[in-house]
């Protein structure tokens, strides 16, 4: 199969969310080996590159084949820096096996790029008509569009609560089931502006659009895949750092970090004793400051959580 041609020229400048307080929890040995997870504009990247001697090194992930060559010309001939196209679930089976239980610290930056959203034809922004697409990455096969015009009213239902936690979500289905085919992004806008009135329109168009992405790329399950498998290949005092932005995210990474696992139970040992694989870093959450929210309104969503590996005795 030919190589897609990429326009990284079309790029669109990103600014990264809490760009210093993350990356100075993540880099705690110069000399160290460290993962970017979501690559994107390949801001944190740059900054973290900044941080290592000449024996550091990085390796970036993205699914996305334009955001892993716009990273490159980003990031210019730097023999530290290693891309890897490939979802971050899968982060175990992405990293080369001499770097497995090496790993000093690995950064998740969660959620939509700007380039993405800033694509009209990738269909993440309702501020831009464009197809009803929402694939972070060309290979995933279900879109936005099959899943409004295809699902059951009650699936549709469910998925605007459960992962856009949209309170009009049964009127909202009823009116997408009644006025489907839908092709667009305006014509999904339009829907929901039909049923939502007032000032929590346009939060409920975000909520819906919010549902979708999520349920189109997996998410959730690939977050908490990727924190499993980053824990995996974690060196002893290596660091999991990351940023969400909705409490769905955050619910799974601040019970991930708790209990090192994803049903929230704390294990405990014969005498009782509560047995927790990671230490934080950051007490509790970090929040952006109000100059960078005045600066980058899409930092004002944004939480950062840290903890260490510490490897469990026996």
């Amino acid at each position: 199969m030919s190589e897609v041609a990429v326009d990284t020229n079309r790029f669109f400048e990103h600014f990264p969310v809490m760009l210093q307080e993350s990356v100075e929890t993540l880099v705690h040995k110069s000399d160290g080996v460290y993962i970017d997870a979501t690559l994107g504009g390949a801001g944190h990247t740059i900054e973290i590159i900044k941080r290592l001697s000449a024996d550091g090194v990085l390796f970036g992930i993205d699914q996305d084949r334009e955001a892993i060559q716009a990273a490159k010309e980003a990031v210019g001939i730097e023999p530290r820096f290693h891309a890897i196209q490939g979802n971050f679930g899968y982060i175990d089976q992405l990293l080369p096996l001499d770097y497995h239980g090496k790993v000093d610290g690995i950064l998740f930056d969660l959620g939509v790029s700007t380039h993405q959203i800033k694509e009209p034809e990738r269909g993440f922004s309702f501020q831009e008509e464009g197809p009803l697409d929402m694939r972070m990455s060309a290979d995933l096969t279900i879109t936005a569009k099959s899943i409004l015009n295809e699902w059951r009213e009650e699936d549709l239902k469910q998925l605007f609560f459960s992962y856009g936690e949209e309170k009009l979500s049964k009127i909202i289905a009823r009116e997408v089931v009644a006025q489907r085919p839908l092709e667009t992004t305006q014509e999904l806008r339009n829907v929901i502006q039909d049923v939502v009135k007032g000032p929590q329109t346009v939060k409920s168009i975000a909520r819906i659009f919010q549902a979708l992405r999520i349920e189109v790329n997996q998410e959730l399950e690939r977050l908490k895949m990727g924190l499993s498998a980053g824990a995996n290949v974690l060196a002893p005092k290596g660091r999991l750092v990351a940023i969400s932005y909705h409490s769905l995210e955050d619910r799974i990474v601040k019970q991930f970090f708790k209990s090192g696992n994803h049903e929230g139970v704390i294990e405990k040992d014969f005498y009782g004793n509560a047995l927790k694989p990671f230490e934080e870093v950051i007490r509790g959450v970090q929040l952006p400051s109000e100059d960078e929210i005045s600066r980058n309104s899409p930092s004002r969503s944004a939480k950062l959580r840290a903890v260490s590996y510490q490897p469990l005795e026996g």
